[in-house]
């Protein structure tokens, strides 16, 4: 909600563009509600009008990072979730190639219940680019882990890449954690949100009673 004054079909643009960066990329289990919606309402009291490209610009901006900050705690509130995991594809042909490559690791159930377990599993990261729809190569492929508590190299063109199993450990045990995966085949970019995969999410869903 705003109280800026804007025109509806402005909003809707700018709206949708927010949508789809950051709710749409933003999974827990893979299944939507079809009761999920988000709504952008202007009642205009503040008088504020958003009329110049300068101002749509701006606001844009700032739905984009309400969005974007929602739709994270979106994923980290994952039923049973312990980690917020997000996934940063880069060096990818397009951004839509770039932003299908970043879910597909994020929604990765074997990947989930690695960083669950606090593994360093960059096969598992590799599987899941490689049942990604796209036209792109793996082969200059690499991929790191970082959180708070530092950052591991794990896959170089896409092979193993010599690691301390105990700093993959420690750096997998924080809240946030953050993969970055480097195709090195393209200039485009994109992220999504995800949580890790725990015993509680099937306790959770599997106590559930409708």
């Amino acid at each position: 909600t705003t109280d800026a004054k804007a025109d509806p079909a402005d909003l809707q643009k700018m709206l949708s563009a927010a949508v789809d960066k950051s709710f749409n990329m933003c999974t827990v289990d893979g299944d939507t509600s079809t009761n999920d919606s988000i709504f952008l309402l202007a009642n205009g009291a503040s008088g504020v009008e958003i009329k110049t490209e300068e101002d749509k610009k701006a606001m844009a901006d700032l739905v984009l990072a309400i969005c974007t900050d929602m739709a994270r705690r979106v994923a980290s509130d994952g039923e049973g979730a312990t980690h917020l995991i997000e996934v940063e594809a880069y060096g990818l042909p397009t951004e839509h190639d770039a932003r299908l490559v970043a879910k597909s690791i994020a929604g990765s159930m074997l990947f989930k219940a690695a960083v669950f377990g606090r593994d360093a599993n960059w096969g598992r990261i590799l599987c899941a680019i490689g049942y990604t729809p796209g036209d792109f190569s793996i082969d200059k492929v690499s991929v790191r882990i970082a959180s708070k508590a530092g950052e591991v190299f794990v896959c170089e063109n896409a092979a193993y890449h010599p690691f301390s199993e105990d700093e993959a450990y420690a750096v997998l045990g924080e809240h946030d954690i953050l993969v970055k995966v480097d195709m090195g085949t393209g200039e485009a970019s994109g992220k999504a949100w995800g949580c890790d995969l725990t015993y509680d999410y099937v306790k959770i869903n599997g106590d559930y009673r409708t």
